[in-house]
């Protein structure tokens, strides 16, 4: 038998571990299928990596949702499961774009859309998408992920670009995809518009700001943008607001507003308007505010767009603020009030500021023709059910259960208060929409201006009629002009990704893929995108398939410095995963985010806890070393042993039970309760009392066999590499332990054993006492002295391990006697006798007045008769833990004499 190496050195073995795993093709279910090491009707385990952006490298975040599928996949190909774990990365449009933008600036182009052209801009695009995603592929292989690298994805390849161009056809056709001019959530800086749940909310102070339009009209308003109120069309009060009743109805003219434009202002009522609030009456701009928008379509309001998608004040506000920002126009706006009397009062308040969540940029709602997804229009196909209620029957009918429970209402709050999704975005970098346009009609139709110069700009017009195609046309199916364009716009790239779970498997061919493992198993990923990509998953997949994308979802937390702190640069407190790889191995980086890591709660992390993971993956390793020593001829398919001691009997069963333990915890996605109870087994029964017991036993072969074969098993999902570098010592280089069974529970060693297992606990009892006791004292646990044990109805168990108890209490010599205390110590030459006297002396009179007291409370009838009788028996426990106690001690002062 080769001796293992006295340390274990991660960077020797992990490369080549992986590489031998990723040649073996064991990672592809067909594969294991193939080699007999999964049988075909076997049940299938499918999962599919959330796709990490191609916008950089992977965090600490990643590193946890690679650990915890990767345990999952590891458990689920161990227990003979079909297991397929599908890899893939998102081309994450806007973030990847506006990533390449700034590094192409850094290089000394001032507009790099403008100077490179689409062609040559998206080719940029791509060199450094290629490249992130080399480095997360990497990253993924360091993690020891067994990721089915032949059935890779990218959001953007042909075969996801086929199923994206498939559906949108189906979505239109079925009338659920529209081109309309709505108010959307844009961003100056992107140039582009986002979806509601792409807007992030910052906390500041801003000013409020009381005034009227002009001197004679009689209300005034509040408001903290009042550059807007250069585009009001109403004003809003409360219908049951008694100051402004006989107002409603009436419309007022308000001639050059703040030096600009003529207002026509109607007074409308809306349930909405917060009476409490400044005046209790707003100024309603329908082209900048959602809520205004949808007050317009009910009172049926003009729409006047006053700030332009460059965040630019335009014409329609008058040539006075043409070209301002919105915060110059502000400042213009409230110079004019306050010069002219109109302001009121300017004040302080807190406030929630709309921003865009990949720049920071501050949002402007503005309307815009756009394409949009229908979510409450019922779809013939799926029962006449919208995509909204699709998405709440998924959930609600428990076809999937999302864990922790708790996010369901965070899910149905966001479901319920769903809007139609804007799904166009004006950058170059993601999935063209698939319409097209032609030319020669839309002049057939008179639609005016056509701007074709280098980029075709899709005239703004409900009139022009799209032709929409999975294919590319090569001429207008109406007049057979081959004069057509392509929309210019990209889809938002959550469209793309919410087909992720069956357009990795096939979808829209029918492939065995799909049948075999979609709907899949599970999908885990942070709570952080339950709404961005877990809800559009589940809205694209009910729609296009008719069943759910994944039976469970695991969410987990974030994580964070060992103060709780969001992990940034800015702070200095970012962990990267390979940095700790490189210096504590995979298995500690792992362990570290494993354990402690619980559904639905961040996480605290440091590097002295990854150095704590190193230490027991050192341990593991060391213990393994001592028992391949003691094992004769290590066998793979050692069979059940037969116990001879206690000792046995007590590490057998206690095998047993951490075996089902462990299987139970990860069927219930307790992945952090797993590790811990397999840790406390492995360090603490295995290591601190078995292995104690066997050095002074001996004749272990057989069950240390066993007991390591099944100990490397349980272990192997969470810690790959160490286990499998073990495995591959004992069982040479052919040998791979992660196709091995997963242990299964013996019943042999349960029930009938029960006794002897009780009998080593009892063992170890003793033996803890004096530890304790030689604690107490002050005495060194290497010092060997000598012990007193009362033998009781125990005298047979006792004598018959000795050798095992002076061995593993560390004693010279030991002295079985019929009464006194349950254990006590020789410390004849151990310590200062005179001093010890004393100090038992006074403690036992302590002692006893406490138990004088307790006795006289307990003989008082009226106590015993009125209090609770839980507060009664805990007196008596009280009573009875006392005299145990002052029993040991009055023995302990007795062997001092």
């Amino acid at each position: 038998m080769k001796e293992l190496p006295k340390a274990y050195e991660p960077k020797n073995y992990e490369d080549k571990i992986y590489k031998k795993w990723e040649d073996s093709g064991l990672f592809n279910p067909d594969v294991c299928v193939k080699k007999g090491v999964t049988e075909k009707k076997a049940p299938s385990f499918s999962m599919a990596l959330p796709p990490p952006n191609v916008t950089g490298t992977l965090h600490m975040g990643h590193a946890a949702m690679l650990a915890i599928q990767d345990v999952m996949a590891r458990y689920h190909r161990m227990k003979g499961d079909k297991t397929l774990w599908v890899p893939g990365t998102d081309h994450a449009a806007i973030a990847t774009q506006t990533k390449v933008e700034k590094l192409l600036v850094a290089k000394g182009l001032k507009n790099p859309r403008q100077e490179l052209g689409r062609e040559k801009f998206l080719e940029e695009v791509k060199k450094f998408a290629q490249q992130s995603h080399d480095t997360i592929v990497n990253q993924c292989k360091k993690m020891g992920s067994s990721l089915d690298w032949s059935r890779e994805a990218f959001t953007l390849d042909e075969q996801r670009n086929l199923a994206v161009r498939t559906i949108f056809k189906m979505m239109y056709d079925d009338g659920l995809i529209y081109r309309g001019y709505r108010i959307v959530n844009w961003c100056p800086h992107c140039l582009s518009t986002l979806a509601d749940d792409e807007v992030e909310y910052k906390e500041q102070t801003a000013k409020i700001y009381t005034f009227k339009y002009g001197k004679d009209f009689p209300i005034a308003i509040s408001t903290t943008r009042p550059e807007t109120k250069l585009g009001d069309t109403a004003l809003a009060v409360n219908p049951k607001d008694k100051r402004y009743k006989k107002y409603i109805g009436q419309v007022f003219d308000v001639k050059k507003f703040a030096g600009g434009p003529d207002l026509k202002i109607k007074v409308v009522a809306s349930d909405e308007v917060d009476m409490n609030f400044g005046t209790g009456a707003l100024g309603v701009t329908p082209a900048h505010s959602l809520v205004d928008y949808e007050m317009a379509q009910k009172n049926k309001l003009p729409i006047i767009k006053i700030i332009g998608e460059d965040g630019k004040i335009t014409g329609d506000a008058s040539k006075n603020y043409e070209g301002l920002t919105a915060k110059e126009a502000r400042r213009k706006v409230v110079e004019y009030l306050q010069q002219n009397n109109l302001m009121e009062k300017e004040e302080e308040a807190p406030n929630n500021l709309s921003v865009c969540y990949r720049c920071g940029t501050p949002i402007e709602p503005l309307p815009s023709q756009q394409w949009f997804i229908y979510v409450n229009k019922p779809i013939k196909a799926r029962g006449k059910k919208s995509l909204k209620q699709l998405m709440q029957a998924a959930v609600k009918n428990k076809k999937i259960e999302i864990i922790p429970e708790r996010f369901n209402k965070t899910y149905f709050h966001w479901i319920d208060n769903l809007r139609d999704w804007c799904i166009s975005r004006q950058i170059w970098y993601g999935h063209q929409i698939p319409v097209w346009y032609c030319l020669s009609c839309a002049e057939l139709d008179s639609l005016g201006v056509k701007q074709v110069t280098g980029e075709t700009v899709v005239p703004r017009s409900e009139k022009l009629v799209p032709i929409v195609s999975i294919d590319a046309p090569e001429t207008c199916p109406k007049c057979d002009s081959q004069s057509i364009f392509q929309d210019p716009d990209t889809l938002d790239t959550w469209f793309s990704s919410g087909l992720w779970t069956f357009s990795t498997l096939g979808w829209p061919n029918k492939s065995e893929d799909l049948e075999n493992y979609h709907p899949t198993s599970v999908m885990e990923t942070g709570y952080d995108i339950l709404f961005f990509w877990v809800a559009r998953m589940i809205l694209m997949t009910t729609y296009a398939l008719g069943e759910i994308p994944f039976e469970k979802v695991y969410l987990h937390g974030l994580v964070r410095d060992e103060q709780g702190r969001k992990m940034s640069k800015s702070l200095g407190n970012v962990i990267d995963p390979l940095d700790m790889i490189a210096k504590y191995g995979t298995d500690a980086t792992r362990l570290s985010l494993l354990v402690g890591n619980t559904p639905g709660n961040d996480m605290k992390l440091s590097e002295e806890k990854i150095v704590g993971f190193r230490n027991f993956t050192n341990k593991l390793w060391n213990i393994s070393r001592f028992m391949l020593l003691n094992i004769d001829e290590p066998k793979m398919d050692i069979l059940a042993p037969n116990p001879k001691t206690n000792a046995d009997k007590w590490i057998l069963a206690k095998c047993q039970i951490v075996i089902e333990s462990v299987k139970n915890y990860i069927d219930r996605y307790q992945f952090s309760s797993a590790g811990e109870e397999l840790r406390r087994f492995t360090w603490d029964e295995l290591a601190d009392w078995y292995l104690e017991a066997a050095k002074v036993e001996g004749e272990k072969s057989q069950v240390l066999n066993f007991i390591l074969n099944t100990l490397l098993k349980l272990w192997h999902p969470y810690m790959p590499f160490v286990t499998e570098a073990i495995w591959q010592e004992m069982y040479g280089p052919v040998a791979i332990l992660m196709v091995e069974s997963w242990p299964k529970a013996l019943d042999e060693f349960y029930g009938q054993d029960y006794g002897d297992m009780v009998n080593f606990e009892f063992i170890a009892y003793i033996v803890s006492e004096i530890r304790m006791l030689k604690m107490e004292k002050g005495i060194e646990p290497a010092k060997k002295i000598g012990a007193l044990l009362n033998v009781g109805n125990k005298e047979k168990l006792l004598r018959g391990n000795e050798e095992i108890i002076k061995a593993l209490a560390r004693l010279e010599k030991l002295e079985f006697v019929k009464s006194g205390a349950e254990v006590a110590l020789d410390l004849a030459g151990a310590v200062d006798t005179t001093k010890e006297k004393a100090r038992l002396e006074k403690e036992i009179q302590e002692l006893k007045k406490y138990t004088v007291g307790l006795e006289n409370k307990l003989a008082n009838k009226e106590f015993v008769k009125n209090a609770p009788k839980e507060v009664v028996e805990k007196e008596q426990d009280k009573l009875n833990e006392v005299k145990s106690k002052l029993e040991k001690l009055q023995q302990q002062f007795e062997n001092l004499k």
